[in-house]
C-alpha cells in the first residue's frame, strides 16, 4: 500500500501489488454548486479541478488536517465548449460529436457545413431514385410487370433495398463513432476493412444453403461490408493524401480510379471464365474452396500493399519504435526503417510498455493514504503538461497510467512516451517510486532535445507529430495552488 511518503511496503514493487481500496472522500456538495460546509470552507485548500465534456468536475482539494477530499460538480453551462471549439447548441453533444469532425468549427473550413447541409438532401433524393430504378430492373428480369400486377417487384424491391439499408446503418456507425481512427493509422484499419469485408462474403456464400433465410443472412452480408467500406474509403483518402506531394489530391484519386476500374475489368472477366467452368457451376463445395483461395491471394495482396507504404507522420506506433530506439541505443531510425519494423496488424493495447492515456486521477492515486500524493504529482510535473504514474495494478510488467494538462499537446504526448520507456527499461531498484519518477523526469530534461535533434537529423518533421491527446479528463491547476507554487 502507498504510504503518504510514497513508498511501497513489503519490498515489491509497485506493478507487483495489488490495487488497494480507494479512501478518498467525497464530501456532499452544497445548493450553491457543489461548495463545502461555510465553517469548513476556509479549511479547504484547492489542488486541481479533472474536468469531463459532459460537463461534470473532479475537485480535488486538502482539508485542515492534510486529508484529500475530492468534490463532484456538475456545470451544465460548461459542457466544454470553449476546449472543443464549438459553439453554443440547443443540439446534444452526443450528435455532434457523431456527425462534426472533433474540434469543429475550428478543425475545417468555413464552408464545410453549409457544404454538408446541401448534401444530405442530395444524397436522400439519389437514394430514393435508386430504390425506383431497382424495382425498374427486377420488372425486366421477369420479377412482375408493368402491364400486369406489380407487387411482386415491389415486394422484391422493398427486400434488396431493405438489405442495402441494414449495411448502411453499418457505414453510419463507423462513420460517426470511429471517424477519429484513421488519421492516426490508415494502414492498419485499411487491412481491418478487407478482414470484415470477407466475413461479409461468408454469409452471402451461405444464402444457398439457407434460402429461407436469404433476407437476413444477405443483410449481416451487406452490413458487415458496409463496416468494412466505412473502414476503407477513409483510411483511402488519408493514403491519397499521403501520395499527394504536389497537392494533386483529386489527380491522385482520379488515377487511382483508372487503376481501380482497369482491375475490376480483369477481375470480372477471369470471374465470369471461372463461372463458366463445369465444375464451378455443378458443384457448391467447389464454388465455396474456389472462393477461399481467392481471397486468401486477395488478403496476402492487400498486406503486401499496404506494408510498402512509407509515411512521415509519426502516430503512437511510430512514436514508440522512435522513442523506444532512442532510449535503448540513443539513436533515431529515419521514416523507411520506422515503417519497416511498423507493425501493422498489432493493437496498442498489446504494446509494451503498457501505457493507459487519458486516465483520472482517482485511478492514478489507487487508494491507500493519498492525502500527499496530489501535491507531490503537482510538484513533480509541474513543468510538464501531463501526469506519469506507475500503474499499481498486479502485473508482471511495470504498466503506466498518464493524465494530461489543460494545455497539453502532441508533444506532451511524445513527452510522455518517453519517459514511460526510460523507465520500462530502468526497472526501479528500490521501494520509493517518486524518486524513480523524478529520476526519469532529469533524464527526459537530458535527453529528449537530443531525441528531437536525432529525429530532424533523420527526416523526421515536427509539424508532422499526430499524437492526439484524449478529450477527457482535462486537469486544471487551481490558482491558488499556483500561486502557492509560485
Amino acid at each position: 500500500m502507498l504510504s503518504v511518503g510514497g513508498r511501497f511496503h513489503g519490498g515489491a514493487p509497485p506493478w507487483q501489488r495489488p490495487r488497494p481500496t480507494s479512501c478518498l472522500t467525497s464530501p456532499p456538495a452544497s445548493s450553491s454548486g457543489g461548495g463545502a460546509p461555510a465553517d469548513d470552507s476556509e479549511k479547504l485548500r484547492p489542488l486541481l479541478v479533472e474536468r469531463y465534456r459532459d460537463g461534470v468536475a473532479k475537485r480535488y482539494m486538502l482539508d485542515g488536517d492534510s486529508k484529500l477530499q475530492v468534490r463532484l460538480e456538475k456545470h451544465e453551462h460548461l459542457l466544454n465548449n470553449a476546449e472543443d471549439g464549438k459553439p453554443d447548441s440547443s443540439i446534444p453533444r452526443a450528435i455532434t460529436d457523431f456527425v462534426l469532425p472533433a474540434g469543429f468549427p475550428g478543425s475545417v473550413s468555413d464552408d464545410y457545413l453549409q457544404y454538408m447541409l446541401w448534401q444530405f438532401p442530395t444524397n436522400v433524393t439519389g437514394w430514393i431514385c435508386h430504390t425506383l430504378v431497382t424495382s425498374s430492373l427486377l420488372k425486366a428480369v421477369g420479377v412482375g410487370s408493368f402491364t400486369g400486377t406489380s407487387a411482386a417487384a415491389s415486394a422484391a424491391a422493398i427486400r434488396w433495398v431493405s438489405k442495402d439499408g441494414i449495411g448502411a446503418f453499418g457505414r453510419l456507425l463507423i462513420g460517426g463513432r470511429f471517424g477519429t481512427l484513421f488519421d492516426n493509422d490508415p494502414k492498419k484499419w485499411r487491412m481491418y476493412a478487407d478482414f470484415i469485408g470477407s466475413v461479409g462474403s461468408i454469409f452471402e456464400l451461405t444464402t444457398p444453403l439457407y434460402p429461407g433465410y436469404f433476407l437476413p443472412l444477405a443483410s449481416l452480408g451487406n452490413l458487415a461490408k458496409a463496416v468494412g467500406r466505412g473502414f476503407r474509403d477513409p483510411s483511402n483518402r488519408v493514403i491519397q493524401n499521403h501520395f499527394a506531394k504536389s497537392g494533386n489530391l483529386g489527380e491522385i484519386a482520379a488515377k487511382e480510379e483508372v487503376w481501380g476500374v482497369g482491375a475490376q475489368l480483369l477481375g470480372l472477366s477471369i470471374g465470369v471464365l471461372i463461372l463458366d467452368t463445369s465444375g464451378v457451376q455443378s458443384s457448391y463445395p467447389t464454388l465455396t474452396l474456389t472462393w477461399l483461395g481467392v481471397r486468401l491471394l486477395h488478403l496476402w495482396f492487400r498486406y503486401q500493399s499496404l506494408i510498402v507504404l512509407k509515411f512521415r507522420t509519426v502516430n503512437l506506433k511510430r512514436a514508440r519504435i522512435l522513442v523506444r530506439s532512442h532510449v535503448a541505443h540513443h539513436t533515431v531510425p529515419g521514416y523507411v526503417a520506422c515503417n519497416e519494423e511498423e507493425n501493422i496488424l498489432t493493437w496498442e493495447r498489446f504494446l509494451q510498455p503498457q501505457i493507459s492515456f487519458g486516465v483520472p486521477m482517482e485511478r492514478m492515486l489507487g487508494g491507500g493514504e493519498p492525502s500527499d500524493m496530489v501535491s507531490r504529482l503537482l510538484k513533480l510535473y509541474k513543468n510538464e503538461m501531463y501526469i506519469l504514474f506507475v500503474d499499481q495494478s498486479e502485473s508482471k510488467e511495470p504498466a503506466f497510467v498518464v493524465t494530461f494538462k489543460e494545455a497539453a499537446t502532441s508533444m506532451s504526448v511524445l513527452r510522455s512516451l518517453w519517459q514511460a520507456h526510460w523507465l520500462h527499461k530502468n526497472k526501479p531498484k528500490q521501494d520509493d517510486v517518486f524518486a524513480l519518477l523524478e529520476e526519469s523526469l532529469a533524464a527526459l530534461e537530458g535527453g529528449f532535445t537530443d531525441f528531437i535533434e536525432q529525429m530532424e537529423r533523420a527526416g523526421w518533421d515536427q509539424s508532422q507529430i499526430f499524437l492526439k491527446v484524449p478529450k477527457e479528463p482535462v486537469l486544471v491547476l487551481e490558482q491558488e495552488h499556483l500561486d502557492q507554487e509560485a
